[in-house]
């Protein structure tokens, strides 16, 4: 089996964006449920896939999966869990409480906080409560995006401590109020993670460097948190290397150096390794394919495509270089290479001569280490979460104290300890970022496609929420939108990957932006395989089938298209950068 082989009842799969969750948690849990087990698949990613690949249209109860007996599969909806959330909050109260407090009601649940608080009020259901799930054997969680997977496991013992530590009443902050009931179901969720019989976490990583490093890192922060009972999910591994073919080699020194450098920590977990497939694991024989290998039917030597490839990056930078200043934010599902695209367009800009600004809002990415030794013209920073949170809470305190009596600081201080706090303080340091692109180029290489529409969503409540903590609206903040809005200003691009799933999500996102009136300026697809020239007769095949999602996204779903080649030497560093303009 290239499958965990594991039988606790809960079985999470966790990992960066991109390495494979979705898919072998779907084959993990058809391949127990053709054991004569029940299973439930459940997907807590706000940007989830999993209708697209078990190929079936899921809700937030269980539905079964046609041609698979015994396999169930739910999505928790973030944005239907926070809708449901809030009404059940301040439904009681209509019609007793006059409508202005109504409405403040309302407000108070309108933003991203309660998103987040609602889906994981769901997962702690099901986790957290046996009667949830009694009709299952098994329940697989199919987890978000590692950053958004470690804020879901902490949140149990965080939101306790909170509601525990309150000395104010009732807080005022709204999202908050239906969780102090449910305390018990809470301390159930934590028990059930922490325990090795009843819950494995499985870490999915694929054969490269950066996606083991975040394993290694969720790894110890788990285990921090008592979550013990680990096991890794090697994902992709290709060994046919052919000595003929320079993309197969490649390809297969770069995963041995990258597995022969596996943090210790990681190397000492039980392991299971899946190969690399010819085809993408879409449906259920795919996904019988990913569980057993040896059910994969003899490749055949696929003809070359004779579609005429979209053009090289360099392209667009010529005319993102035109403007002379401005915002550029790389955008798309985790995994697809956002900031090594971000880090090549700041630094070849740098190359012409611009000052450009290169930063990141996701609290995964690693745009220095992307980057390595100094480019002229070329800043790079991040956003700390941990420091603007502790800045955002002291200017907050700062101004309004001396107006407070004890219990009123009170209040607001237990306001401030609040994860919302997090959201609101990232987002100004966002609008900050987008502010410099007044004065020279700013590169932001964006958070994965939820958080990033969250972040984006939050200009329009976030004047209500600053106001209630009595903070105040920075002029960067009051501008951001129309920034945003301004094709002059900010150009946006969608990075993706020539599959199917990516480039659905990515569609996707296309489309949200567009609702919030910004239209993106171009597409890059990155790591083709189709355009490296490989011959390996195993590349070549994943190659030509990318032509049938190249071919939409340049006709139809893009302005502009760039296409990016897989590479045979790892982009990173400024020479290696530079590999994805020639």
């Amino acid at each position: 089996m290239a499958i965990p082989d594991t039988h606790t009842r809960h079985i999470f799969f966790t990992g960066k964006g991109g390495v494979g969750k979705t898919s072998l948690a779907c084959a993990t849990g058809l391949a127990r449920a053709e054991a004569s087990r029940r299973v439930l698949i459940v997907s807590t990613d706000p940007a989830s896939n999993l209708d697209e690949v078990l190929g079936v249209a899921l809700a937030q109860t269980p539905t079964a999966i046609p041609g698979a007996p015994g396999l169930f599969a739910l999505n928790i909806d973030p944005e239907i869990a926070a809708r449901d959330y809030r009404e059940r909050m301040v439904s009681p109260y209509r019609g007793l409480l006059p409508a202005a407090a109504i409405a403040s009601m309302e407000e108070q649940f309108s933003g991203a906080c309660t998103m987040e608080i609602a889906a994981f009020d769901e997962f702690s259901k099901l986790l957290g409560d046996p009667a949830a799930t009694a009709p299952f054997e098994h329940v697989i969680f199919d987890t978000a995006p590692t950053g958004h997977t470690l804020r879901l496991l902490t949140l149990p013992s965080a939101w306790s401590e909170f509601i525990d530590s309150s000395t104010g009443g009732a807080s005022c902050l709204g999202p908050l109020a239906g969780l102090e009931q449910q305390q018990a179901l809470y301390a159930a969720t934590v028990a059930q993670l922490a325990d090795p019989a009843r819950t494995t976490v499985v870490l999915v990583s694929r054969p490269e460097t950066a996606t083991l490093r975040e394993a290694e890192r969720t790894r110890v922060e788990l285990a921090d948190l008592g979550v013990s009972h680990l096991h890794l999910a090697l994902n992709g591994v290709f060994d046919m290397a052919d000595t003929n073919d320079a993309i197969a080699e490649a390809m297969m020194r770069r995963g041995a150096e990258a597995l022969a450098a596996m943090p210790t920590g990681l190397s000492a977990l039980p392991t299971t390794v899946t190969p690399l497939l010819p085809l993408g694991t879409l449906g259920l024989e795919a996904l019988r394919q990913m569980a057993n290998p040896a059910l994969i039917k003899p490749l055949s030597n696929a003809p070359d495509s004779g579609y005429v490839l979209p053009g090289k990056l360099s392209c667009l930078v010529d005319e993102l270089a035109q403007a002379g200043r401005g915002v550029i934010l790389t955008m798309g599902k985790g995994g697809v290479g956002k900031t090594t695209v971000a880090a090549a367009i700041a630094v070849a800009l740098a190359r012409r001569g611009h000052a450009v600004r290169l930063s990141t809002t996701d609290p995964a990415a690693h745009v220095a280490e992307a980057i390595g030794e100094s480019v002229a013209n070329l800043t790079v920073g991040r956003i700390d979460p941990a420091a603007e949170v502790a800045a955002y809470r002291a200017e907050v305190l700062a101004k309004a104290a001396p107006a407070l009596d004890p219990n009123a600081r009170a209040m607001l201080e237990e306001d401030l300890r609040s994860p919302c706090t997090e959201e609101i303080a990232v987002f100004r340091a966002f609008a900050r970022a987008v502010d410099a692109g007044q004065d020279g180029f700013v590169v932001l290489d964006t958070a994965p496609t939820g958080h990033t529409i969250l972040l984006l969503d939050a200009a329009e409540a976030y004047h209500r929420e600053v106001s209630r903590t009595q903070g105040d609206l920075p002029e960067a903040v009051r501008q951001l939108l129309p920034r945003l809005r301004d094709p002059a200003f900010t150009r946006v691009l969608v990075v993706t990957l020539p599959e199917a799933t990516p480039v659905h999500e990515a569609e996707r996102l296309q489309a949200d932006l567009r609702r919030a009136g910004i239209e993106p300026f171009g597409w890059v697809i990155n790591q083709s395989l189709l355009a490296s020239g490989t011959r390996h007769p195993l590349l070549r095949q994943r190659g030509t089938s990318e032509a049938s999602f190249i071919r939409p996204v340049a006709d139809q779903l893009s302005q502009r298209c760039a296409l990016v080649p897989w590479l045979p030497e790892s982009p990173v560093g400024s020479d290696g950068l530079d590999q994805l303009m020639r």
